[in-house]
């Protein structure tokens, strides 16, 4: 399948380095970020869950739960973790999905339905699987960015975008480029000067249709 923003993600069962999950009950009333990976004991992969290793703390401040995937199995995660935390100098605290029959890369459309594990196999076989999800309480996908095998993911920016994301469903707002938390936020076209007056009291007009004003408290 193909998802799109707002599609609802599949739902699934998997083992984790943490146990047995399903993943819409996993999800539960947060917000979840779902992190994939071509194969564990990879370079760049380790410096990516050292990288969300150490935002522990943020994630949680945000209300949201953090779960990676790798088509490797529940052994090979649980020493990968080992690395990890060494690395990063963090607990790993969240799970890490085995994929080994590639059904949540399939289901997430990051790997064709014919696609399969050869013996011997290497990251370059299941190398499209390097994709972030942001996924709403509703189970909906809010937004989605595929990277390739050698370059790391910003998750700075994932961060960031969540915080953006967060905002905007919350608070029925949009938000301009390079937006962070605290700056100005944009007016939605579809309401009109007089409601903007009311909820966001002054504001500001750039164009008729780009109006700027600052977050209500």
């Amino acid at each position: 399948m193909s998802l799109r923003i707002n599609d609802v993600v599949p739902d699934f069962e998997a083992d984790t380095s943490q146990g047995p999950i399903r993943f819409h009950e996993w999800i539960g009333d947060s917000w979840a970020i779902l992190f994939s990976h071509p194969k564990d004991f990879t370079p760049v992969c380790t410096t990516e869950f050292g990288a969300v290793a150490r935002l522990g703390a943020e994630w949680k401040k945000r209300g949201t739960k953090v779960i990676g995937v790798s088509v490797d199995g529940v052994e090979e995660h649980k020493g990968w973790i080992s690395d990890i935390e060494t690395y990063a100098g963090s607990d790993v605290e969240f799970p890490i999905i085995a994929d080994e029959d590639l059904k949540v890369a399939k289901l997430f459309d990051m790997l064709p339905a014919e696609a399969y594990l050869p013996d011997g196999r290497t990251p370059a076989d299941s190398a499209t699987v390097r994709t972030v999800f942001i996924i709403g309480p509703d189970k909906q996908l809010k937004l989605s960015m595929t990277y390739p095998m050698n370059v790391g993911r910003n998750f700075g920016e994932v961060l960031r975008a969540l915080d953006a994301l967060q905002t905007a469903n919350g608070k029925g707002v949009a938000t301009p480029a390079d937006w962070t938390l605290g700056e100005d936020v944009i007016i939605p076209t579809t309401v009109s000067d007089a409601d903007a007056k009311a909820k966001f009291g002054e504001f500001e007009t750039l164009f008729p249709y780009l109006r700027r004003a600052k977050l209500p408290e």
